[in-house]
């Protein structure tokens, strides 16, 4: 599910709560199709701010029917929920004009429904097979959320902040700019020129006209790039830039320190959704390592001889994590 559809959800039933949507359930489809421009009906007055909040609170409480198709009822959560299955660039927007897209999309899906429980499409054993298979999904997905969603708590989070933000020791960063060039001699005429009283900034522009502000790259750890520019950049003094180019496998570096920090504890509001993320990623792992310690597992070669584990290599470990979008690494 994307982030911003939860937002989506609450907004979509805010909507009707709040009576802006009461033309569009009204309208005729066949009258007037559903589009992301189709007016909204617009209130005759505006409540007040805690007033909406009440009658939003009500309204999705009531969970109220929105469409009907014979006789089946689609409800205002329902028209909620399928804004899940929307990509990220809808999500953003207004829920007012996806409001009727989502509608008459269910309203679709209903009478193709009725229409097919017509016939013996049910029965057919591929049918059959793809509904177990949905199920099996939905159940899996449910057990999961279910063994995972009770340990992302605010305590939890307020730990896992705790001991790997607060009482961890930070790592240092250098706060740098670079020109990168293509050869060595490039870069040592550049050097050249700064000796000669040249300015970086300016020198960033003509070399490197592809990248902004003068070359910058912001603040960053050794970790975050390969170890000659890491190397280079940690050694310099802020202020001072490579006196001899610094070569990489991105080339030939001119390298400006601009400063030097401990890397500073970013406040809880900015790191709660990786925090969660983390431990959801946690308590996802440890659940599968758990049902697979619980169940009997034989595995087959496609033909059909069993596989024989093989313990894993001893140098095997994780990729390193990737290094910012702006870092050269």
């Amino acid at each position: 599910m994307s982030r911003s559809a939860p937002m989506l959800m609450t907004g979509l039933l805010s909507l009707l709560a709040l009576g802006a949507g009461t033309g569009l359930a009204r309208a005729n489809p066949a009258a007037q199709p559903a589009s992301a421009t189709t007016p909204m009906a617009k209130p005759d007055a505006t409540p007040s701010t805690s007033a909406q909040a009440a009658a939003a609170k009500q309204v999705i409480a009531k969970n109220p029917v929105v469409a009907t198709v014979d006789g089946h009822a689609i409800h205002l959560a329902d028209v909620a929920h399928a804004a899940q299955a929307l990509p990220p660039q809808l999500q953003n927007a207004p829920p007012q004009q996806l409001y009727p897209v989502l509608l008459n999309r269910l309203i679709e899906e209903r009478a193709l429904l009725v229409q097919a429980r017509k016939t013996d499409i049910a029965k057919q054993k591929d049918v059959q097979a793809a509904v177990k298979h949905a199920e099996n999904r939905v159940l899996e997905t449910a057990y999961l959320r279910a063994q995972v969603e009770p340990h992302l708590t605010e305590a939890a989070v307020n730990a896992y902040y705790k001991a790997h933000y607060v009482d961890k020791k930070q790592p240092h960063e250098v706060k740098a700019s670079q020109i990168l060039l293509k050869t060595k001699a490039q870069a040592e005429k550049v050097i050249a020129k700064l000796k000669a009283g040249a300015k970086f900034a300016a020198l960033a522009a003509k070399y490197n006209p592809q990248s902004k502000d003068g070359g910058e790259l912001g603040w960053f750890t050794r970790n975050d790039m390969v170890k000659p520019f890491a190397d280079a950049a940690f050694a310099l003094k802020p202020g001072t830039y490579t006196k001899t180019p610094v070569q990489s496998s991105f080339g030939w570096h001119v390298i400006l320190s601009e400063g030097k920090r401990l890397k500073p504890v970013p406040a809880l509001a900015d790191v709660e959704s990786t925090i969660k993320r983390k431990l959801a990623e946690q308590w996802i792992n440890k659940t599968m390592a758990n049902a697979r310690a619980s169940v009997k597992i034989s595995m087959f070669n496609p033909d059909g001889t069993p596989i024989t584990a093989t313990p894993a290599p001893a140098d095997a470990a994780p990729a390193k994590p990737g290094a910012t979008s702006t870092a050269p690494k």
